[in-house]
């Protein structure tokens, strides 16, 4: 007999999106309806007068906003082939915010369920997938649990403040359709990414900070819980077993092995082809005093060019009273190391965009943003007004580099120190975004992110993949290889 349990969404996702380029997609056949919870005047019902933008004919805030989330739905019904209804519960909320950041939003199953005709035995399943496989609606007579919505699919809510003077100050959805979001956030492609979520692209009841799985009757996460559809196609390189094969405690510490999860399911692999060599910066004056550095390009600010020399590298030093460095307009000192130059700069204590314009502003022709913890970093943000180009580094690598610049001067003349300079390749041995076999990478940095690790892609994806954990510029809605890896994957789950 098939077993169901109702759960509201555990995993928050923060996105921070930007402009994306629309595109055309495949044809299946499914039916996703929208309910709204919005109480009347509020969210979808808010009858605020607006032009229409990009596409969206809305005249009424209201009537833009569920026109996006119609367009969105209209993408994954054309992308996915069930017989049964996919439900959506759909809220405008007060979300958490601050003047400089916010939850944008989040989705996620709402109900799951394990051993019904049609799914593999001692599975969780989300109900969307649960649905489709055993070709009818499992919740179908499920009495109302006081919400309302007791027998949905996908529960989604965004944050009804974004863009107010408290809440991300500045950056409101942009509710056009054609992905001209400037400084504002793409809500087509954070919306796509998060039904994404909902429909079964997550790892789902087992956890990422303990390794273990929710138990048959929901009561409990245990040792003998059972596993999500995921786990099959999850493989560590380091251990040389799939998550199905592990013990609680080794799929703990799989979650927090940057670079070495990939996933092995059929569809994803064959996609991954699209994946392209791994860039890298590449030092060339002082030569042959550092390695090959890996880097991954911020969501905002100019693109990263493929190859070429960047310029030499200027040190950002802290600042006497400023909470960490880059975070305030750049004193005398800073301003004259960094002019016509990179940027170096620690994170920390700010948003990575505050200290890429305060470089930007005291002209340097780029930025490099290094970690203040062990691992990859992927900066995020959106600011229209950055046009110069920035990149993230461990900090390992960033601590090489600071010691390289400190060496290099020596190399100089009397009137000008030697500095380090970069310029831009790829590694010919590695993919971006693959293991050596070819499989693509999921999310798993060092420092566990609740929510995200595991998740997702993995930041290091060259191109950018939907399902990364930010959401970058050069998106589209095509969700199929060449240009995207999220359908392959969700096929390879039963999709």
């Amino acid at each position: 007999m098939a077993t169901n349990k109702n759960i509201a969404p555990r995993f928050v996702r923060t996105l921070i999106a930007g402009a994306a380029a629309l595109a055309c997609f495949s044809a299946s056949a499914a039916t996703i309806v929208i309910t709204s919870r919005d109480a009347p005047g509020v969210g979808f019902n808010d009858p605020t007068p607006v032009a229409p933008v990009g596409g969206n004919p809305g005249t009424t805030l209201g009537q833009q906003r569920y026109n996006v989330y119609r367009y969105v739905a209209d993408i994954w019904e054309k992308n996915l082939d069930s017989n049964v209804t996919i439900k959506v519960s759909a809220g405008w909320e007060p979300l958490t915010c601050t003047a400089g950041s916010a939850t944008l939003g989040s989705a996620g199953a709402y109900n799951f369920w394990h051993d019904f005709a049609g799914g593999k035995p001692g599975i969780w399943y989300p109900q969307a997938l649960a649905n489709k496989l055993a070709g009818v609606n499992l919740s179908e007579g499920t009495p109302d649990d006081g919400t309302g919505y007791a027998d949905a699919d996908i529960k989604t809510q965004f944050n009804i403040n974004l863009g107010k003077p408290d809440c991300l100050a500045g950056s409101a959805f942009y509710l056009g359709l054609d992905g001209k979001a400037g400084a504002d956030v793409n809500f087509v492609e954070t919306l796509l990414h998060e039904l994404g979520h909902g429909l079964g692209f997550s790892l789902g009841l087992t956890s990422t900070s303990s390794g273990k799985r929710v138990n048959a009757d929901f009561t409990a996460y245990t040792e003998d819980g059972l596993p999500s559809p995921w786990e099959e196609f999850m493989y560590d390189n380091t251990s040389g077993k799939s998550w199905l094969k592990m013990t609680s405690a080794e799929r703990k510490a799989s979650a927090i092995n940057p670079l070495k999860l990939a996933w092995t399911g059929p569809n994803a692999v064959a996609g991954a082809s699209m994946l392209r060599h791994l860039p890298v910066l590449n030092q060339y004056s002082p030569a042959g005093t550092l390695p090959q550095i890996d880097f991954n390009t911020a969501s905002f600010g100019a693109p990263l060019p493929s190859s070429g020399a960047w310029g030499s590298v200027a040190v950002v030093a802290t600042q006497p009273g400023e909470t960490g460095p880059g975070c305030d307009p750049f004193n005398a000192a800073n301003a004259t190391a960094v002019k016509g130059k990179v940027a170096l700069i620690s994170r920390g204590a700010c948003a990575f965009v505050q200290k890429v314009k305060n470089a930007q502003n005291a002209g340097a022709i780029g930025a490099i943003l290094y970690n203040n913890a062990a691992g990859a970093i992927a900066p995020g943000g959106t600011d229209a007004s950055v046009t110069i180009a920035a990149a993230g580094i461990t900090q390992a690598d960033g601590q090489a580099l600071v010691a390289a610049a400190a060496a290099a001067a020596k190399y100089g003349s009397r009137g000008a120190p030697g500095a380090v300079s970069i310029a831009f390749g790829v590694d010919a041995a590695r993919i971006a975004g693959a293991d050596k076999a070819g499989r693509p990478l999921l999310y798993s940095p060092a420092t566990l992110a609740p929510g995200s690790s595991v998740s997702h892609w993995d930041v290091t994806a060259t191109p950018n993949l939907l399902m990364e954990p930010n959401i970058n510029p050069d998106l589209g809605t095509v969700l199929v290889s060449p240009k995207d890896l999220t359908l392959p994957l969700l096929k390879d789950i039963g999709w």
